[in-house]
């Protein structure tokens, strides 16, 4: 009978220590004292942005990596692979507002797998002279103070890469709110584990500065050529070389448009069957951390109603308790509490999500369709 009563509490246990785990590792991260300016100034560094399309404010977004608070030199590659594409416009625009930036556009079709964002970044590589690559999503926007912080950590000559975290502060709609308090309540949560735990040996797309030096012992982007998460495996394969891989604190912003809730989960399962093809095990072990579960089943267990709902109440006692913390002390995208009861509907989306991830390999991305092989790789199909 006493363990009956106890069920509910020991169901919960993962999905309750994990949150609490999580902000004990963000502590002691943003806490941490950050690298001085190297003594030799600011070094000059190269930044690649390959384009498809045109995002929500661009020419902003674009406009913030001119905007610097750095001294060094700056050069900003933007890369397409088509002559019509609605970006080239915004980026002729920057040439002639930021005359005191190096910018140039480099417009190539040439395909080097099925990766077509790697693609341009191969293209756009020959036009590199600095020792430090900095790679980042057309939606990013980031504060004037983003480059000086990225860099300081290439004072370590064993620094291969630095990654920044990035969040959305400001959403449109239901949809925009779900994707948003992902990145606050799941993915820096995730983050700061990893790093408490094993350290890195990945990296977050949204922004991604690498040494010539690390990209070169991985065989350059053309090794990512054929995989989805080229951010991932880019991580992955500068770590396995024997670099080290750090986070910066310094946040960058998605800047995110207004999108329908299909939209948004549709990318949401893209991600999930990226990462449980690229890692499975880690992947698989996540879903025992999540609240959804844990909560239904201390809900429904063969024991006293009280004794549920209490467990039940616990959890997310916790759980909206650290998302906010979080939110307000170390992401500061001010969405909570404004948005707290939306966390336990994206509990349960991202259950769904995980779960789903696990049946079929065929994902969306760009308006094309790609099959998804075991270690992340991908093929374009029909």
């Amino acid at each position: 009978m006493m363990f009956l009563h106890m069920l509910p509490f020991i169901v919960i246990l993962p999905a309750t220590f994990y949150p609490l785990f999580s902000l004990l590792s963000a502590k002691r991260f943003f806490s941490a004292e950050t690298p001085s300016p190297s003594q030799a100034g600011e070094p000059p560094v190269t930044m690649i942005k390959p384009l498809k399309g045109v995002d929500e404010g661009s020419y902003k977004n674009f406009a913030s990596f001119c905007r610097q608070n750095y001294s060094g030199h700056i050069q900003i590659i933007f890369a397409v692979a088509s002559a019509d594409d609605p970006a080239i416009p915004v980026a002729r625009r920057l040439i002639v507002d930021f005359p005191e930036i190096e910018i140039e556009l480099v417009v190539n079709p040439s395909i080097h797998g099925a990766n077509y964002k790697v693609s341009n970044l191969v293209n756009a590589f020959p036009k590199a002279r600095h020792e430090i690559i900095i790679i980042t999503d057309s939606d990013i926007r980031v504060p004037p103070d983003y480059l000086r912080s990225v860099v300081s950590h290439f004072s370590d000559k064993m620094t291969g890469l630095v990654m920044s975290p990035y969040r959305t502060s400001d959403v449109r709609n239901l949809a925009g709110a779900i994707e948003a308090t992902g990145f606050t309540t799941e993915m820096i949560p995730n983050v700061m584990v990893a790093l408490a735990t094993e350290g890195l040996t990945f990296a977050l797309g949204a922004s991604m500065a690498v040494r010539r030096e690390a990209l070169a012992s991985i065989g350059g982007f053309s090794s990512l050529s054929d995989y989805l998460a080229d951010d991932y495996h880019l991580g992955n394969k500068i770590s396995s070389a024997g670099w080290k891989i750090v986070l910066d604190s310094c946040f960058v912003e998605s800047v995110i448009k207004e999108e329908t809730l299909p939209a948004v989960l549709s990318r949401q399962l893209r991600w999930g069957r990226t990462i449980r093809a690229s890692r499975p095990g880690g992947y698989l072990a996540f879903g025992a951390t999540l609240p959804f579960p844990a909560a239904m089943i201390a809900l429904f267990a063969p024991t006293s109603p009280y004794a549920s709902l209490l467990s039940v109440t616990l959890l997310y006692a916790i759980r909206l308790s650290v998302s906010t913390r979080f939110s307000r002390s170390y992401v500061k995208d001010n969405l909570l509490p404004e948005w707290l009861w939306l966390i336990p509907l994206r509990d349960m989306l991202s259950f769904f999500v995980w779960a789903l991830s696990f049946v079929g390999n065929r994902v969306e991305w760009r308006g094309r369709s790609f099959m998804l092989k075991p270690g992340g790789k991908i093929e374009e199909t029909i």
